[in-house]
């Protein structure tokens, strides 16, 4: 059996929405080599906590990482660097489960910029690039109140998901295995999904600080 929800949620900065109708969802990385950064200039954008929102040569916007200082995430990391999991979360696209929290991130957001929801099919999504995902119990993004334990374990991939539930990430940072029931919060594609397209099930577009109401 699959996901135990019919569709998955991406929350899009109006800005990047002409980018994601051509070349589809783009990972914060994968922006960088499109708009041709390297060096220390990529560096401090990829690898250090974004305490501000980007905006890219090209005019993508990367969010801010506000949530996820870099004190906070030391004390909640076992297995690597605030500047690896930084690292990491950029080299990802990332969907929500639930709206509740997409409103959440959307709150979140020090301007609530104007936005896109994307609502997708979230078994066809799964069925063309299930081989790069994985999925996480809890918001990675956030690092504050009482962070959740983390490390490379809690991106659990998707096969491994479907075979043992949440079983592969005792082997990083906890010492047990969740229940088996533990609902999952994100679902994640590694790189980029150049045909998202294909699997939107509608569109929403958001006026500033406007939250997503499906229906």
């Amino acid at each position: 059996m699959g996901l135990p929800v019919r569709h998955v949620y991406h929350l899009a900065d109006a800005a990047n929405w002409a980018s994601i109708q051509r070349r589809g969802l783009l990972s914060a990385s994968r922006l960088l080599d499109l708009a041709g950064l390297t060096g220390a200039a990529r560096a401090g954008i990829e690898r250090q906590q974004r305490t501000a929102a980007v905006t890219l040569s090209g005019g993508a916007v990367l969010r801010d990482q506000v949530p996820m200082p870099p004190e906070a995430l030391a004390r909640c990391l076992v297995d690597m660097t605030p500047t690896q999991w930084y690292a990491l979360i950029n080299s990802k696209v990332f969907f929500w489960l639930d709206v509740e929290r997409l409103n959440r991130q959307r709150r979140a957001g020090a301007a609530s910029p104007r936005a896109v929801v994307m609502v997708l099919d979230a078994g066809r999504l799964l069925a063309a690039h299930g081989a790069r995902a994985t999925l996480s119990a809890f918001n990675t993004g956030n690092a504050r109140r009482k962070p959740a334990i983390r490390g490379r374990e809690s991106f659990v991939p998707y096969a491994a998901w479907l075979d043992g539930r949440w079983a592969s990430e005792a082997a990083g940072p906890r010492t047990r295995p969740r229940a088996a029931s533990h609902p999952a919060a994100e679902l994640t594609i590694e790189g980029s999904v150049p045909d998202v397209m294909e699997f939107v099930v509608s569109l929403h577009h958001l006026g500033r600080d406007e939250p997503f109401a499906p229906g």
